[in-house]
């Protein structure tokens, strides 16, 4: 990060005078893919649990590297804590399960994604931590989302279909269709009750994960008409894209070099942002910002629009982070409630 170097330049004395904090390199060994955090729980009385320092809650970060190991680290101290050993080729994508539970899933190249309990204890048993192995994708896997109620895991790779998994039995729930190129990222609304899916083909589709219904599709055109983008057949391929904390904006990247924000009951984008060489988004948990990777090595923090959630959308949001579309669907309420409550109409 260029604006670290350039404030750990001044003197050895203004550094400790300031208190400033050395900077923290972990040492992968390897070219790192994918990045997941995760708080360590406290250890209960009696519990032997040497994870973390003195016993307190810490947090570790979870490294995908490139030849298929897992890394996992104490974030505070830099220390390994261990290594998972499974996949035959790189390590794609991490998504630990919101819940704190310590699952994580992993997506890697080899066309497989596999699922890991870090509450286990490995030592004893080379791969005891891993607790399943998802099959099913034909190409390499290049993302992987756990949805916020842990129900689901959705996994996306160069195919025209993404795959919807039970985080409860490990099985293949269904598989959606609809994309006319491959399927690269995924990403799951904070009530659970919509999936957003975006490709090569400059779609975003935003799905109901229950039925597996397509809800609206948000197509990505040319903002610049003067731009000759014949010349490029995927000029315009998405490469990432993510859910607001609030559930009613979307943020997607694509090589158009735009960064750009869309409001769902809008269908089209409300803010614009040019970037090059864009290739992930992440918001920040509580809003308010958009964090940006690119090719070239940099991490670009972008605002982003702070609108106040209808009381209508956070009684929504409250419901739907409790029941699914099938549940609502059966209430003793009126029809157009009920298509309020599963995002039918807005």
């Amino acid at each position: 990060c260029k604006t670290s170097e350039r404030k750990s330049r001044g003197s050895k004395a203004e550094v400790r005078s300031r208190g400033v904090a050395k900077e923290k390199t972990l040492e992968c060994g390897q070219i790192v893919w994918g990045l997941a955090f995760s708080a360590w729980p406290v250890a209960e009385a009696g519990e032997t649990d040497s994870t973390c320092a003195l016993g307190l809650p810490c947090m570790i970060l979870a490294t995908g590297l490139n030849d298929g190991q897992i890394k996992v680290w104490e974030v505070q101290t830099g220390h390994l804590l261990f290594s998972l050993l499974g996949h035959q080729d790189v390590v794609r994508d991490l998504s630990f399960a919101p819940n704190g539970s310590l699952i994580l899933v992993s997506a890697s190249r080899d066309k497989t994604l596999r699922v890991w309990d870090l509450s286990r204890d490995g030592r004893s048993v080379q791969g005891r931590r891993q607790v399943q192995v998802l099959s099913g994708h034909m190409q390499w896997v290049y993302c992987c989302s756990i949805s916020p109620d842990c129900s689901m895991l959705c996994s996306v790779a160069g195919e025209k279909s993404a795959l919807l998994w039970s985080m409860r039995s490990y099985t293949l729930i269904r598989k959606l269709e609809g994309h006319q190129s491959s399927v690269v990222s995924c990403d799951f609304s904070p009530d659970s009750a919509l999936l957003v899916t975006a490709s090569y083909d400059a779609c975003v589709i935003v799905w109901d994960p229950y039925t597996g219904e397509q809800l609206r599709t948000l197509r990505h055109v040319p903002l610049h008409s003067a731009l000759d983008y014949s010349s490029e057949v995927h000029i315009s391929s998405l490469r990432s894209v993510c859910f607001s904390p609030d559930g009613l904006y979307l943020a997607t990247v694509a090589d158009d070099r735009l960064l750009r924000i869309w409001a769902l009951e809008l269908r089209s984008p409300v803010a614009f942002a040019p970037m090059t060489n864009g290739l992930c988004c992440m918001y920040f948990p509580h809003g308010g910002f958009i964090a940006t990777g690119t090719r070239d090595g940099h991490v670009q923090f972008w605002t982003t629009p702070r609108v106040l959630s209808s009381l209508k959308h956070l009684c929504r949001k409250a419901l739907r982070t409790f029941l699914t579309t099938y549940q609502v669907l059966a209430l003793p309420i009126p029809r157009k409630l009920k298509e309020f409550l599963t995002y039918r109409t807005f």
